[in-house]
Order: C-alpha cells, then sequence, then structure tokens
C-alpha cells in the first residue's frame, strides 16, 4: 500500500496559540476557559498541564487542586480563527489542503511526488520547519502518514506531543494493536456497545472481523466503508450531514444568573443564529429554548410557525415560548441557556405567504442591509432591543463540529482580517495560583 495522505494535528491548540502570543505563559500548565469562574470547565488545557494530569472539560475549582501553579485564560475564538488561517497559509505553500476536519486538525492528499516513504517524511519535517519559522514555535503538531485518511488521523494521535507517525503496509495491523476500537475515528459509545455485543472488545478481534460483520454492527453501509479503510482501501472523505438546527449556547456569568438578564441574552444569541441563518440560505420553521438551572433541573420548550428568515418573526416566538415558563422557573437560577432554530428550509424551496409577500420581501431587504453593517463597521452596530445589554455576552465559540466566521458571526473588525497577525487584547494578567 502506497502512503497517500497526511493528517496534521496540532497539539493543545488554543493553549499553544496563548503561549505563542504571550511569551510569560510557556513552559507553564495553563487551562483555556469561556468565562473567567470557578464554576465553569476547560475547554482546553496546555502540554503541561496534561503531564500533571489535567484533562479538557475539568471544572476549573477542580484543576486548581488537581494541578498546582495552573494559569487561567479566558479563549479568544477570533484569534484561534485567525491563527488557524495562518497555518492552512503556510501548509498550502507545502501540499494542498484537502480536507478541514476541526480547527486543530487538517488532512491532505499526497501526490505521486510525494507518495514515497522518504518523501512524505520530508515533506512532513519540511511543514513542522516551515510553521516554526512562519507561525511560532510553540504551534507543535503531531502528523501521521497513512494509505487511508482514516488510517492517517489515527496515526496523528500515536504520538504526542510533536509526533511524526507513519503507517505503511507492513505496519497494519500490527502497529495499532494496542490501541482500543474506540481510539478509532467514527468508533464512538453506541458503535463500541455494538461492538462488544458481537464480542469484539480489542483491535486484534477488530482486526478479525469480516465486512459483513461492520456491515451489520453499523447497520448501514457506513460499516463497510469503515472495514475498507481500515484495510488500507483508499475511499472518499464521509461527507458531513448539514446540520438541521442552527443556534447558540451560553453559560451565564454569575452577574446574568437572572431572569431578566438571562432572555437579553437569549435575544442576542436569537440575532446571532438568524444572521447565520440567512448567510446559510435557509429559513427556519420552528424555535426551541432550553434553561438548565442551578438547583440541577430543566426546562426547554419548542415552537413552530411558517418558515422565515425575519428577526423580528423570530423574536416574537421566543418571547411568546419564554412566557410559557412554568411559574416555578421563574423563581430559580438560570445557570445555562441555548436557542436553536429548527426545521431548516432551504430558501430556495420556500414559498411566501401570499398575504405577506411583500413585508417578507422589504423585511428581508432590511435584515440584508442589517447584516452589511454589523459585517463592515463591527458586531452589534445594529441589533434588535432585545439584546440591549447583553451585546458582550455570548461571544463566539469553537464547536468540534463547526469553525465560525469571525465576518458573519459579528466579530470586532480588529480580529477579522483573513491573515492578520492577532494581537491580544488589553487587558490585566492571567489569573496564577
Amino acid at each position: 500500500m502506497a502512503l497517500r495522505y497526511l493528517t496534521i494535528d496540532f497539539n493543545s491548540f488554543f493553549a499553544s496559540v496563548e503561549q505563542q502570543e504571550r511569551p510569560e505563559l510557556r513552559g507553564k500548565p495553563i487551562g483555556i476557559v469561556p468565562v473567567l469562574a470557578e464554576t465553569t470547565g476547560c475547554i482546553a488545557v496546555s502540554s503541561e498541564a496534561k503531564k500533571m494530569g489535567l484533562t479538557r472539560n475539568a471544572r476549573v475549582a477542580d484543576a486548581r487542586r488537581l494541578c498546582p501553579g495552573l494559569v487561567i485564560v479566558e479563549a479568544r475564538p477570533e484569534t484561534y480563527i485567525n491563527y488557524h488561517r495562518r497555518l492552512i497559509e503556510v501548509i498550502e505553500s507545502c501540499i494542498h489542503v484537502t480536507k478541514v476536519q476541526s480547527i486543530d486538525e487538517l488532512t491532505c492528499e499526497l501526490t505521486a511526488r510525494f507518495a514515497p516513504r522518504a518523501e512524505a517524511v520530508a515533506l512532513a519535517q519540511r511543514i513542522k520547519a516551515k510553521i516554526s519559522r512562519e507561525v511560532g514555535p510553540c504551534l507543535r503538531s503531531s502528523i501521521g502518514l497513512a494509505p487511508t485518511w482514516l488510517l492517517a488521523k489515527v496515526a496523528s494521535d500515536m504520538q504526542k506531543p510533536d509526533g511524526l507517525v507513519i503507517l505503511d503496509d507492513g505496519d497494519i495491523p500490527a502497529k495499532l494493536l494496542h490501541l482500543q476500537p474506540g481510539d478509532i475515528a467514527g468508533i464512538g459509545p453506541n458503535i463500541q456497545r455494538r461492538l462488544g455485543e458481537h464480542g469484539i472488545t480489542t483491535m486484534a478481534q477488530l482486526y478479525a472481523a469480516t465486512m459483513a460483520e461492520f456491515r451489520g454492527i453499523w447497520q448501514s453501509v457506513r460499516g463497510e466503508q469503515m472495514w475498507r479503510l481500515l484495510h488500507g482501501e483508499d475511499l472518499p472523505f464521509f461527507e458531513q450531514q448539514t446540520g438541521s438546527t442552527i443556534g447558540h449556547g451560553h453559560v451565564l456569568p454569575p452577574t446574568r444568573r437572572n431572569p431578566e438578564a438571562a432572555l437579553a441574552v437569549l435575544h442576542r444569541l436569537l440575532q446571532k443564529a438568524a444572521m447565520r441563518l440567512r448567510h446559510g440560505g435557509y429559513c427556519a420553521g420552528g424555535l426551541s429554548v432550553s434553561v438548565d438551572y442551578r438547583d440541577d433541573s430543566r426546562w426547554s420548550g419548542e415552537l413552530r410557525f411558517t418558515e422565515t428568515q425575519d428577526t423580528l418573526e423570530l423574536t416574537r416566538a421566543l418571547t411568546a415560548l419564554w412566557k410559557k415558563r412554568p411559574a416555578a422557573d421563574r423563581k430559580r437560577v438560570p445557570l445555562r441557556i441555548g436557542v436553536h432554530l429548527t426545521h431548516l428550509l432551504d430558501l430556495r424551496l420556500h414559498t411566501p405567504d401570499l398575504f405577506e409577500q411583500k413585508t417578507e420581501e422589504s423585511r428581508g431587504r432590511l435584515f440584508s442591509a442589517v447584516d452589511h453593517l454589523n459585517k463592515v463597521l463591527g458586531k452589534n452596530t445594529v441589533y434588535l432591543g432585545g439584546a440591549h445589554g447583553a451585546t458582550q455576552d455570548a461571544p463566539m465559540r469553537i464547536a468540534f463540529t463547526r469553525i465560525p466566521e469571525p465576518e458573519i458571526e459579528e466579530i470586532d473588525r480588529s480580529y477579522a482580517g483573513r491573515f492578520r497577525k492577532p494581537k491580544p487584547p488589553a487587558r490585566p494578567e492571567p489569573e496564577a495560583w
């Protein structure tokens, strides 16, 4: 089998970016958090913190006890996206980026020039050196080389930090037998459970299974595709399904944990989601809201309506849904909130209401103009009054399945340049304990 793919996984990406930007953080254990609060969790931790046993999602209070000297740093998604773009630019100067898997992982298909083992290894080393020289030495990566994109991803996870692992014809499956089936991308908890029901709990048993067994376990053609990829057969990347909702969630800071402030932040989240809805060319036929309370209780509700892109109509739906909360919930302390636009419909398939067509068209032009002003002049240049007092809440977050576009999510213009070198905003030194 020839080497066909190179996968790059940037180690502790968010933390590494902060260490590159701020030399005083280098060599220290750091935890990245969405908000500076003891009750929140670490969305990323540095390599130094990992060596001390700290993992992502640990609560800040617990993380401090486990990791003495931990420095807590508030996340700056705009900066991480700018670094992501700069890294792609550098890699593109070496080889074309075929697939961006996430903000900290991408895959390149090796051309005939780079397929020989020696050329592939030289390419990987050249990419590492160029990133260190042109982006920064803190941006270390683990690179995997393999006959399939799935095996290249597995290889990139096998040696961290700063690894380089090659899986070729003679290495499979011997080099993988120490792994667990769950270490393979695409084998999540549900598939692991099904594998266990078929007596497959080790990597050796996984490789001994037949293609027909895989198809039965996955209950679809995806099982057959996984079998082929694991056995070195080159197949196209799995197509990602377009999400059926567009929405945002937010953990409220202590000062916002009351119904009035929570509603203002919900309006802010809704306006962000509506802008994404229009940018994606969709209408929404439903809206759902959820609230998690400090006493571990939860409320959620959904409202259906005629498909629309109109932020005013969506705002009316949010207001109506909020009023439906049980009376007892109105006395509880909200901790986490979320709003999602549901039942999405491609705008090209949308039929306007016969009696509201002119209003819909004029509103469409209005909100296109609002979106344009916010893109050109910066976030919150124009917003609906429901979000007043909460325009600085619910900043952009980076999910594993979606890299936000700062130009669409109303980010400050100082961060919106495509390849501008990020500069940290003025703020106090990080809190060290």
